[in-house]
């Protein structure tokens, strides 16, 4: 019925099943970005928001959720990441952080929701600590930028 990996003939949700693929070296990077006010930028950037350090909370907060992607979205599978980085991009000229994740494995699956993951959480985190300077912040660019290995290969996002 369908070419999506998690739809059977009958047009039913499943978990594929990865049991006889080849476990391979995959490593997903995604992206994201916050814009916000200067105001709030500089307090990000200056360590003044009395919650505490912004950046390293969102990193934490990034980290963890790559962990537990399978407990957010449905159909992915359990696994044993083996190494998850969360980076930072202050851009002062446009009010924005960019955000970007990069997920390492050697498993049967790959491993870009837990990359896409990591950027919203550690997006999200951005916002919830400075929600109350800014309400007006924008989530935005949440996308894969890269992943590698498996049977479909390499992908390399052309633009931004």
């Amino acid at each position: 019925m369908s070419d999506f990996t998690h739809m059977d003939e009958k047009g039913h949700v499943r978990m594929v099943d990865v049991s006889d693929k080849t476990p391979t070296d995959r490593v997903a990077v995604a992206q994201a970005k916050i814009s916000m006010t200067s105001e709030t930028f500089l307090k990000i950037m200056n360590n003044e928001v009395l919650k505490g350090n912004v950046l390293e909370t969102a990193r934490i907060a990034g980290i963890m959720a790559a962990k537990k992607t399978p407990d957010l979205i449905p159909m992915c599978h359990p696994i044993n990441i083996g190494h998850v980085q969360v980076d930072f991009w202050p851009d002062e000229a446009n009010n924005a952080i960019g955000i970007t994740s990069s997920v390492r494995i050697l498993d049967r699956t790959g491993v870009e929701m837990e990359a896409l993951t990591a950027v919203s959480a550690a997006a999200l985190t951005i916002y919830d600590m400075c929600k109350s300077h800014d309400r007006a912040m924008i989530i935005s660019d949440i996308c894969l930028k890269q992943k590698s290995g498996g049977k479909s290969g390499t992908f390399i996002r052309e633009t931004d």
